[in-house]
């Protein structure tokens, strides 16, 4: 499952669905949770469920509503016999949440899940147990609107767009929980749309950091956040050359390639680059 790019578009807004596929997005995130008011949720429901059920192109997740009120069943009931490729899962709180979905679902297969996994001050103490549950993710993602407000901070941001340093915390305890379940680390969205410039470096900066991929609240930036996290051909022929020397020299701990020394790190970062190159 491919997700370098997964993009938002509110379930209950059904004319938008073809745009979104039609982006070139990985993955698209019908949204029943916050974009979607109360009082329409019932008829973003059926909307949702109705699309899923034709043929598509690309990825479909459903972000259903948290688990701590009634919506998420409702929710349920309609998704699950709809077949979505994904759940996400909003105020995640580490892996008793993912069970308690599972039991939540009542025996209903349950397709891989996808937590939003720092909305809540609680969920930061348990994003390590996610590993118990790695089987069952999709891979791991964070927030940074819900958590400022949970805690009575002003703002996430500094004024050039850089998270402060108590939310830069939590984006990097969510990029180690995922390596550490064996999952993709999804990084958060970014919310200036017509900040092409800043959306790219924010981008390089996610991939450097070890992010595999990203969310989009708009089409426009589904094309960056491909690129982006999609390896150049030179990335490509580095990491051949490095697997290659190692390759012809097996048994080897630590090796010469163009005039630098290469070790093991080297070789799976290479391993990495290539799958993420496929």
């Amino acid at each position: 499952m491919k997700l370098r790019s997964l993009l938002f578009v509110p379930a209950d807004r059904p004319e938008r669905f073809a745009k979104a596929v039609a982006s070139g997005a990985d993955a698209i995130i019908l949204d029943l949770e916050d974009s979607v008011a109360p009082e329409r949720k019932a008829y973003g429901r059926a909307a949702m469920a109705e699309w899923l059920a034709s043929p598509r192109d690309c990825l479909a997740f459903v972000r259903i509503n948290p688990l701590d009120g009634d919506d998420s069943r409702d929710d349920l009931d309609a998704v699950l016999p709809a077949s979505p490729d994904g759940i996400m899962l909003p105020k995640a709180e580490g892996a008793d949440s993912i069970r308690a979905l599972i039991a939540r679902a009542g025996g209903a297969d349950l397709p891989p899940v996808l937590p939003i996994a720092t909305e809540t001050a609680a969920a930061i103490f348990e994003m390590g147990t996610f590993r118990q549950v790695s089987d069952r993710l999709a891979g791991l993602s964070w927030g940074a609107e819900d958590l400022p407000a949970s805690i009575g901070a002003s703002t996430s941001r500094e004024e050039d767009g850089r998270y402060t340093a108590p939310f830069e915390m939590v984006r990097s305890l969510t990029l180690f929980a995922a390596h550490a379940a064996g999952v993709p680390a999804i990084d958060t969205i970014f919310p200036r749309i017509e900040a092409m410039d800043d959306l790219k470096a924010y981008i390089g900066r996610a991939r450097r950091d070890g992010f595999t991929g990203m969310m989009a609240i708009h089409p426009v930036q589904i094309a960056a956040i491909n690129q982006g996290f999609t390896p150049s051909e030179a990335e490509i022929a580095r990491a051949r050359a490095v697997i290659d020397a190692f390759a012809a020299n097996p048994g080897a701990g630590v090796l010469k390639l163009d005039g630098r020394m290469i070790d093991r790190p080297h070789l799976i970062q290479a391993q990495r680059v290539l799958a993420a190159g496929e």
